[in-house]
């Protein structure tokens, strides 16, 4: 009996020796996740609601990495539907088969795990993931994503003393299916029921307005220590006002860019955005104080509960915030203070980056301008019967085969590489057009937005340069205002209603990558595109093969084998065959 153990304890570790090349990189260090995304019930307004958890959570945990580092995520899809999780701002260089939306994957269908594989390649920053398909970040499946920088790196502040991620945005007590009905049948989505800190409701800070029993968020601090507060707007439509009482918000970071240090006594963050704030507690502890994210550019007084209030607690705190909460802007009716903000936003050209050299030494404003593109966005209009949002009067068909497949397996007739540089001038149709973008070319793409509603704008794969924003209608003269220094390089940017935002992109990676508005409903309905970027000279070092565990569908569905315990063998990173390899190895099991 005991020789048998022995042989079998033997197998067992040649069996994890010969997996480990599957799990880690000899190069870089491995972080690994398992995340089981399913449904529980939750009522962060009061009222008990379906939402998406990940391993029961709500939000997500927080996938914590170093800038290089390999991260392996093990995704099992115990939803009723196909699920993709997307990670916001991480760039996936030269590796778009792990972006995670319908134009590049295939969703994963229910009852299946996936894995996502990839390197956190020379970035540092706050980011967060979520899942891309059928509004489902509107019922949850959010977390937070941080890249730390190598300690061989200088960062431009001292170290905090306690780093936090703060997940805000509006919430809606439907659930996302009832959303997507709504949208299906033409209708808008309304005004929000509330707005959630970390998943969690509002403090009791007015009887009338927030129920009794709805938990809130509470961050616990030291005081007179500083710490580096992470902030995302997760929701689905709603610019929000962030501020904590009675302290200043020096912003550091935004999406992977140090900017230069400003105090704010608050900051519009809109949808997909994130920013991280170093916050000193400096007040006295006579009592608690109110963390706010409050609904921006709409009637205050019948916005009231779309508001979220948390708590900052002082180790020492004597008691209770109490009173009115602090005041947002007042200009409901005038951008013009959201916009200077909006534009006082630098990017630090003298810190390092993820890399030892300067950002400085990439002088965006000196590299000649290779193509433009004139993206413009209007009011839902009706196509074929169906409402639909549009950019520069298509409304994006999500392929049955996604275009990143399809490229590798050269099927026909999947897209058209036809999207026009300028607005079409004929009537709006629904097309599956996407961007012919130039391998190392440097793009110009020029927001307009001519809704009456903010929108914010992401584009997958890369950081790009904000260099301008102003009202009324782009023209050529409105080059003459960029910012050709230091404009804030970020994956996502508002456009104000009325008026435009101007980015550069460095076409440096090569992929199929989506560019969409961060609004859950104009996305749904279509308002996105994606940008084709593809090296003449194929090769290994400009783009990574196809991953072994690849998933098929539409034109390519006969390719897909049913999943089983040998495919889940040689699914890259499966933390969970691992785990229990290891765990029968120390006698745990056996």
């Amino acid at each position: 009996m005991a020789t048998s153990s022995i042989f079998l304890s033997f197998l067992l570790l040649c069996i994890c020796i010969s997996l480990l090349p599957i799990f880690t990189s000899a190069e870089d260090p491995t972080v690994s996740y398992k995340f089981e995304v399913s449904y529980i019930t939750a009522s962060p307004l009061g009222v008990p609601q379906q939402v998406i958890a990940i391993n029961g959570e709500f939000p997500g945990p927080t996938i914590n990495s170093t800038t290089n580092n390999n991260v392996v995520v093990n995704v099992r899809n115990k939803l009723d539907e196909n699920l993709l999780l997307t990670w916001a701002g991480v760039q996936q260089k030269r590796s778009s088969w792990q972006d995670g939306v319908l134009g590049t994957n295939c969703p994963i269908p229910p009852k299946w795990n996936w894995t996502y594989n990839f390197q956190v390649k020379d970035q540092i920053g706050s980011y967060f993931y979520f899942p891309s398909l059928n509004l489902q970040r509107a019922s949850g499946g959010f977390g937070g994503f941080v890249i730390n920088p190598r300690s061989v790196i200088p960062v431009p502040f001292d170290t905090p003393a306690g780093d936090i991620t703060v997940l805000i945005g509006d919430w809606y007590i439907r659930n996302h299916t009832a959303l997507r009905k709504a949208l299906d049948a033409g209708h808008d989505l309304g005004m929000p029921d509330g707005v959630l800190i970390n998943g969690k409701g509002p403090y009791r800070y007015n009887d009338t307005l927030v129920p009794d029993g709805i938990d809130h968020e509470t961050i616990n601090v030291e005081p007179g220590k500083t710490y580096r507060i992470r902030v995302s707007n997760v929701g689905v439509s709603t610019s929000l006002n962030f501020r904590i009482q009675n302290h200043n918000l020096l912003l550091a970071e935004s999406e992977g860019s140090y900017t230069v240090q400003q105090n704010y006594t608050s900051l519009d963050i809109h949808v997909g955005q994130t920013y991280s704030f170093l916050i000193t507690m400096d007040q006295n502890a006579s009592s608690d104080y109110y963390i706010v994210a409050s609904a921006r550019f709409v009637n205050e007084s019948r916005w009231q509960r779309v508001t979220g209030v948390g708590i900052l607690h002082y180790s020492n705190s004597k008691g209770k915030a109490s009173g009115p909460l602090p005041e947002p802007p007042q200009d409901q009716y005038d951008n013009t203070f959201s916009m200077n903000q909006a534009r006082s936003i630098r990017w630090n050209v003298s810190a390092s980056g993820a890399r030892p050299n300067p950002q400085g030494s990439f002088k965006y404003g000196s590299i000649n301008v290779t193509e433009v593109y004139i993206l413009k966005n209007k009011p839902p209009v009706t196509i074929n019967g169906k409402k639909r949002a549009t950019l520069s009067g298509i409304s994006f068909v999500n392929p049955t085969t996604p275009i990143r497949l399809a490229d590798e397996f050269k099927v026909k007739g999947a897209y058209k590489l036809d999207f026009p540089t300028e607005p079409l001038t004929g009537p709006p149709k629904m097309e599956t057009s996407v961007i012919n973008g130039t391998y190392r070319g440097f793009m110009e793409v020029i927001l307009q937005n001519n809704e009456t509603k903010m929108h914010s704008y992401h584009m997958d794969g890369y950081a790009f340069f904000v260099v301008g924003m102003g009202y009324g209608e782009w023209t050529n003269d409105s080059r003459g205002t960029y910012n050709k220094w230091d404009g804030i390089a970020r994956a996502t940017t508002q456009v104000y209603p009325g008026a435009w935002t101007a980015i550069l992109i460095s076409l440096d990676n090569v992929g199929v990558w989506n560019l969409r508005t961060e609004n859950l409903d104009s996305w749904y309905l279509g308002q996105e595109t994606y940008v084709r970027i593809v090296n003449p000279e194929k090769n290994n070092k400009t783009e990574l093969p196809m991953p072994d565990n690849a998933l098929f569908c539409g034109a390519l569905s006969r390719m897909q084998k049913p999943q089983d315990i040998s495919s889940a063998l040689r699914v890259h990173g499966s933390v969970a065959i691992f785990g229990v390899l290891m765990a029968m190895l120390s006698g745990l099991v056996l």
